[in-house]
């Protein structure tokens, strides 16, 4: 089972990763790269083209600076943006990139007006909200990719702390995408035993820690760039639920109506995802403590979106 036709909007690191596993996977007969620098997305894309016959797959590759060659697709990833640079502010970055998908959101609609989109840019929370507004599409085809990647980051370092196979690791990490995300001890087990059977709080604590420092701690490295492989292969997991309609549960960045008593913001939840994007949202029980972060997550959404707001 595949779609016809999936684009990437972004041919970056995280883009240019996500157009490969998509082919490599065979999720769409066709890929389209869109990016507005000139000859990156035909050349990225004619790169991983050639690459089908070492690996095996059949799916086309092409790259575009314009949205035509994106028409009718069924989904797009959107990972375009800019990275923040010296001299830029925090607020800076968040006017550009909403500016910027804004108007890929509007390009987006034009050309492929029932489409789903899954979106990759930062800030995630903030930005998913731009194109729901920019589209006028219904929030179960506008997605936020977050807590798939910040519960990979949570479950790999459970891996190594513990010693055992990430396959045997089940987690969920909620909330906003950043410090103030809700790894959720409660319902984290090791091929269903409690997490809190195999550590100690003081490992878990570090742990969570971890992960909500883990982008930061990959740019520590990286100097000039930030993580894309992971990013990459977390947005490709939800486009394969949608797209197989898997019916997966994972945590994606939803817009709430009310849900853990939260309305009119993206963030973190469980989300059921099938071919018409998000079927349903699952509210599951929150301990006193966990509900408490949630909100305060919900509260640092809010502000970044007020911000924005100010800005304009």
């Amino acid at each position: 089972m595949s779609a016809k036709k999936i684009t990437v909007v972004g041919a970056g690191h995280v883009g240019a990763t996500c157009s490969q596993l998509l082919a490599m996977k065979e999720l769409a007969q066709e890929v389209v790269l869109v990016d507005i620098a000139e000859g990156i997305p035909q050349g990225k894309g004619l790169d991983q083209w050639e690459s089908a016959p070492v690996e095996g797959f059949d799916t086309r590759i092409t790259g575009s600076q314009g949205y035509d060659a994106a028409a009718d697709s069924e989904i797009f990833i959107v990972t375009a943006g800019i990275a923040r640079k010296p001299g830029m502010s925090r607020d800076d970055l968040l006017k550009t990139n909403a500016r910027v998908i804004a108007s890929v959101s509007e390009e987006i609609k034009r050309v492929a007006p029932d489409s789903i989109v899954i979106m990759v840019t930062n800030p995630l929370d903030v930005m998913a909200q731009v194109a729901l507004e920019s589209t006028g599409f219904p929030r179960e085809r506008v997605i936020g990719m977050a807590g798939v990647l910040d519960t990979a980051r949570f479950r790999s370092f459970i891996a190594l702390e513990l010693d055992v196979s990430v396959e045997d690791i089940q987690a969920l990490v909620l909330g906003g995408h950043g410090d103030t995300m809700v790894p959720l001890h409660s319902y984290t087990s090791v091929s269903g035993i409690p997490l809190a059977q195999l550590a100690s709080q003081e490992r878990i604590d570090a742990m969570v820690e971890r992960t909500r420092k883990g982008g930061g701690e990959i740019v520590g490295h990286l100097k000039d760039g930030s993580a894309y492989y992971a990013p990459a292969a977390s947005a490709v997991q939800m486009a394969e639920a949608i797209v197989k309609n898997k019916r997966r549960i994972l945590p994606c960045a939803a817009w709430l109506q009310g849900e853990f008593g939260l309305s009119d913001l993206y963030l973190g939840v469980p989300c059921l995802l099938g071919e018409n994007g998000l079927e349903r949202i699952i509210e599951v029980d929150l301990t006193d403590e966990e509900q408490a972060e949630l909100e305060t997550s919900a509260e640092h959404v809010r502000t970044t979106v007020e911000t924005l707001e100010n800005l304009d």
